[in-house]
């Protein structure tokens, strides 16, 4: 048998307070039972009987569980890699308050709304890292967004292919060969700006239309642009023109339509971020681990309710302590 709670506080409060008062009222009873000289073997008897119920009512407080059946609890998740764009574009501003800073802000709401699945994230420009392995840990992933910025990958153009590659190495890095349940469950959510001047993507995205693994690409900015701070002062070219950076989603809806996947898009006026949200939550999970556990009820009303039938007797049968 298992207990909801054990003999704490409260319940040695009410045997206490029962023992004291009942120890009272026996020393009364039979002062006045010897003071008249007639038998007071009844109040024993009530004794028993109260003490009965008294216990049983102390056992329901302490929710006493048995029945023991067994019960299959599945563990059902998704792997997902995140692959975020941190060329140097990324600063710019014409999504406040900058288009990196947007893309950390919604990531943290794609970390909380699968906080039972395992995270990853890569980040790259033209080569790609791996950030954070996948784990549940949804502080050290935050962690890890919130120390994105560009400086941590060279400035020199975006490729996809890098991020794509290593993201599908790390989804298949557990895989059991032949499994194919395992890799419906795997997903790939690529977040970035603009073209891809890699050469390996075409290949990349084959191989990820092959594994079934689904591929998101979420395009970050806008059509009319927006300009990049270098400091204090505004980054220009080799001429002395001010940077202006566009979105350009080509290559990202290309790369979606490719692979089965989808294209979403966060600008001045649209914010698809809940609708990616929603896609991949409708992408069934693997089961992960599935075992039987124990399973028992709470049987406190059993006893609560013979407590209860018993006080009713106490109350309807008068049975007098002291002859007379």
């Amino acid at each position: 048998m298992l207990w909801y709670r054990g003999i704490g506080l409260t319940e040695i409060v009410f045997i206490a307070g029962f023992l004291a008062l009942y120890a009272l009222y026996l020393v009364r009873v039979i002062r006045i039972a010897k003071t008249l000289r007639t038998p007071y073997s009844n109040v024993f008897a009530k004794l028993l009987f109260r003490t009965l119920y008294f216990a049983l009512f102390i056992v329901a407080v302490m929710g006493p569980s048995f029945g023991g059946s067994k019960k299959e609890v599945k563990s059902m998740g998704k792997d997902i890699v995140i692959c975020v764009d941190l060329s140097k574009s990324m600063d710019a501003f014409d999504v406040q308050p900058s288009r990196l800073e947007k893309v950390k802000f919604e990531l943290k709401k794609v970390v909380s709304a699968f906080n039972s699945d395992r995270i990853g994230i890569v980040i790259f420009s033209s080569e790609a890292f791996m950030q954070c392995p996948l784990t549940y840990d949804q502080n050290a992933l935050n962690l890890f967004i919130e120390t994105m910025n560009t400086g941590l990958v060279p400035a020199s153009g975006t490729d996809f292919g890098p991020p794509l590659k290593l993201a599908l190495q790390k989804l298949e890095d557990d895989d059991k060969p032949g499994s194919t349940e395992r890799s419906k469950s795997k997903v790939i959510i690529l977040i970035s700006d603009g073209e891809d001047f890699g050469e390996a993507t075409k290949e990349v995205a084959q191989e990820i239309e092959k594994r079934d693994v689904k591929l998101f690409t979420l395009g970050v900015g806008t059509e009319k642009g927006g300009n990049i701070y270098n400091g204090n002062t505004l980054k220009t070219n080799r001429q002395g023109l001010i940077v202006l950076t566009k979105l350009n989603p080509d290559g990202l809806i290309s790369l979606a339509k490719n692979t089965g996947g989808q294209y979403f898009e966060i600008n001045e006026s649209k914010n698809d971020i809940s609708r990616l949200i929603n896609t991949i939550d409708k992408i069934e999970g693997e089961m992960r681990d599935a075992r039987f556990v124990d399973v028992t009820a709470n049987k406190f009303f059993y006893f609560l309710l013979a407590a209860a039938f018993l006080f009713l007797l106490d109350i309807l049968i008068n049975i007098p302590t002291v002859r007379i």
